[in-house]
C-alpha cells in the first residue's frame, strides 16, 4: 500500500492547508481541546456557525456534496485529507453540525425530493440548521428494529405518537430524521418509515440529560400528536429500514475518527508530570500504557488509511469500519483513565482552572458513553463476527414474528 498522496492530492491538501493557516491557529498539544468541546456554552453554537459560514464560503463545509446542492462534488478521500488538516488547528468546536452535513443531507440525496433538499441544503452548510438524528428509544435498547414511536396517516399528514432517547444535540436542533412504526403487522424490519421532522413542530417537547460530567449533550423527545406532512417522507412507506441504514453507515462511518485526548495530548502529560517516584515518563508502568495506547493509535491511523486507500479506488467502506470505532471506544477510556490518575487530586476539578481544562477528566466520564453511540461493543462484535469474518449469525427469537406478537417481556 502507497501511504503517500497523489499529486492531485497532495495539492488539495496543500490548498487546505494554506486556508487553515490563514484563518486559523495551530492548536498546542495542552490546549485542552474534547469531544464536543464547548456545546454547553451559550455563545459556542454562535461562534461554531461563524467558522462554518468561512468554510462554506472557501467551499470546505460540503466537500461530497453534488454541485447542484452547493457542495463541491469532490471525493470522500478529499473530505478526509481536509479533516486530517483541520484536526491540527484550533478552531471553534461544538460539533453542532456533523449530523445535518455527514448524516442528514446524504440521506436526504439518496431518499428525499429535489425540492425538499434545496430547502435545507444551503442552510445545513453555513450552519444556519442543525439536524439531529431520532432513532433510539428507552425500550429497545441497542436493537433499533424494535422501536416503537407510532405513524399513523390522517389525510395528507403522518400523526407521530412515542418517544426517542438519546438525541444528541436534540435542544438546539431545527429538524430531525425521524424513524417510527406505521405497521405493526409486519416483522420488525418491515412497517417502518422515515420522515424529516420540524423539532419546532407542536407537541414536540425536547428535554435535556444532564450527564454526569455535568454536561447536557443527549436529549429525550417526546411526541404528542405531532403531525409531519407526508412530502417530507423518506423513502417508500415501510421501506424505513433502508433509509435508516443509510444514515448509519455514514454515521459510523464518522465515528472512526480519532477522538481526543489523542496519543500526542497523552503524551504531552506524561512527559510533564511528575511522580513521587520521580518523572512520569521514566515510571515502567506508564511507559508500557503509553506503548500500548500508541499502538492502537498507529492501527487506527493505518486502518484509516486502508478506507482511505479504498476511496481512492472507487470502493465504499463496508462492515470493517466497525473494527475501527470498537477498538476507538476502548482506547479513549484507557487513555483517558491514565490521564486522570496522572492528574492526582487536580482530577477532581472540572473548570478553567484544571490543567489542560479538565479535558481528561471530562473524556473519563463521557468515554463510556463513546461504548454505546453508533453501535454498542456487542453490536459492532456482532457486525465483525458476522460480516468481516463469515461466522453464523446470533439465533433470533423473533425471526418471521408480525411485530405485535413479539413478546414484550411484561410480567404474568
Amino acid at each position: 500500500m502507497d501511504f503517500r498522496d497523489t499529486p492531485e492530492d497532495a495539492e488539495y491538501r496543500r490548498k487546505a492547508r494554506a486556508f487553515l493557516e490563514q484563518h486559523a491557529g495551530l492548536e498546542p498539544p495542552d490546549s485542552g481541546r474534547g469531544y464536543r468541546d464547548g456545546n454547553d456554552d451559550p455563545k459556542a453554537l454562535e461562534r461554531a456557525r461563524a467558522w462554518q459560514r468561512i468554510k462554506a464560503d472557501a467551499g470546505y463545509a460540503g466537500i461530497t456534496w453534488p454541485k447542484e446542492y452547493g457542495g463541491q462534488g469532490g471525493t470522500a478521500l478529499q473530505q478526509i485529507i481536509y479533516e486530517q488538516e483541520e484536526s491540527q488547528f484550533d478552531i471553534p468546536r461544538g460539533n453542532f453540525f456533523y449530523i445535518g452535513l455527514g448524516w442528514a443531507m446524504p440521506t436526504l440525496f439518496q431518499w428525499s425530493t429535489k425540492d425538499e433538499i434545496l430547502k435545507h441544503a444551503s442552510k445545513v452548510l453555513c450552519g444556519d440548521e442543525v439536524w439531529c438524528q431520532l432513532f433510539s428509544e428507552p425500550a429497545g435498547g441497542s436493537d433499533l428494529a424494535a422501536l416503537r414511536t407510532k405513524a399513523e396517516r390522517d389525510g395528507d399528514d403522518w400523526v407521530i405518537n412515542g418517544q426517542k432517547i438519546w438525541t444528541s444535540g436534540g435542544q438546539y436542533s431545527d429538524f430531525g430524521i425521524l424513524v417510527a412504526r406505521n405497521d405493526t403487522s409486519q416483522v420488525k424490519h418491515k412497517g417502518l418509515t422515515c420522515f424529516i421532522l420540524d423539532m419546532k413542530s407542536p407537541g414536540v417537547e425536547v428535554r435535556p440529560i444532564k450527564q454526569m460530567s455535568g454536561d447536557s449533550h443527549f436529549n429525550e423527545v417526546f411526541f404528542d400528536n405531532v403531525r409531519v406532512p407526508d412530502s417530507r417522507r423518506l423513502g417508500e412507506v415501510g421501506e424505513g429500514w433502508k433509509v435508516a441504514m443509510t444514515t448509519l453507515m455514514n454515521e459510523r462511518y464518522n465515528l472512526v475518527e480519532l477522538v481526543p485526548p489523542d496519543f500526542e495530548q497523552i503524551f504531552h502529560l506524561v512527559q510533564n508530570t511528575d511522580l513521587d517516584s520521580g518523572p512520569a515518563i521514566e515510571d515502567t508502568v506508564i511507559r508500557a500504557k503509553l506503548a500500548d495506547l500508541y499502538c492502537r493509535a498507529q492501527g487506527m491511523k493505518y486502518t484509516n488509511f486502508r478506507t482511505m486507500s479504498a476511496l481512492s479506488q472507487g470502493k465504499t467502506p463496508g462492515p470493517e469500519v466497525s473494527i475501527g470505532k470498537l477498538v476507538n471506544s476502548g482506547r479513549l477510556q484507557e487513555a483517558a483513565d491514565l490521564g486522570s490518575d496522572l492528574h492526582a487530586q487536580s482530577s477532581l476539578l472540572m473548570d478553567e482552572n484544571a490543567p489542560m481544562k479538565a479535558l481528561f477528566q471530562r473524556a473519563y466520564l463521557y468515554s463510556p458513553g463513546w461504548r454505546l453511540g453508533g453501535g454498542t461493543d456487542e453490536i459492532l462484535r456482532n457486525t465483525i463476527a458476522e460480516r468481516v469474518l463469515g461466522l453464523p449469525p446470533d439465533i433470533r427469537a423473533d425471526k418471521g414474528i408480525p411485530f405485535k406478537d413479539i413478546p414484550t417481556g411484561g410480567r404474568g
